[in-house]
């Protein structure tokens, strides 16, 4: 079975831009139910636990066709929370360092064009889902959106930033003013965690 994974910060030191009991909820609840929904259908299969999840996107078709789409839309929420849940954190480099910081630049003239790009394409985005800064194939970055627990995985496209705009993730707190919640995402956002990761895939 795969294991949940352990914040690396306390459910309440987020606040005051995303409250502990959003946090609780999001995490105890909603991520929670995608792993045992997700460690279920792959039981039925005698699965290999010891393999990372995302491989289980590109190799989707050795599990029969009635069971691909819950484990897709599943493994999505999965990954796709844990990517976010580990890409905030309190007291954190809020703004962008490292090599990513320069790829940033690089592609869209520096941070301010870059967060504006970010939070157009959350607000674009009709309904639940996530937005992305993604590694393309070729090594580039792009941002995305994508509705559901759709992942980048899907498109050959490496995730390395996640914001997800599920009601869940706000609503306790902001209600309808989702786009105060786009501002508080960028006061927690933990690009040491982002360079990491990009440097990490880049290679």
């Amino acid at each position: 079975m795969y294991s949940p994974i352990n914040l690396p910060y306390s459910i309440n030191s987020l606040e005051p831009y995303i409250d502990g009991e959003t946090m609780m909820i999001h995490y105890g609840k909603h991520y929670m139910n995608y792993l045992n929904k997700l460690n279920d259908l792959l039981s039925k299969y005698n699965f290999n636990f010891d393999v990372d999840k995302e491989f289980i996107f590109s190799n989707i078709n050795q599990f029969n066709e009635e069971d691909r789409n819950d484990i897709l839309h599943n493994l999505g929420g999965v990954v796709n929370h844990e990517l976010y849940f580990l890409n905030i954190a309190p007291k954190n480099r809020n703004v962008p360092i490292g090599s990513v910081n320069g790829a940033i630049n690089n592609k869209y003239g520096g941070f301010d064009n870059f967060k504006e790009e970010f939070i157009n394409k959350a607000k674009d985005l009709k309904g639940s889902g996530y937005v992305f800064l993604v590694l393309t194939p070729m090594g580039e970055l792009d941002i995305i959106s994508l509705y559901n627990q759709d992942s980048p995985y899907n498109y050959g496209l490496t995730p390395i930033m996640a914001m997800d705009v599920w009601e869940h993730a706000y609503y306790l707190k902001r209600k309808n003013e989702k786009d105060k919640y786009f501002e508080d995402f960028f006061n927690v956002v933990n690009f040491s965690y982002v360079n990491n990761l990009y440097e990490d895939k880049k290679m």
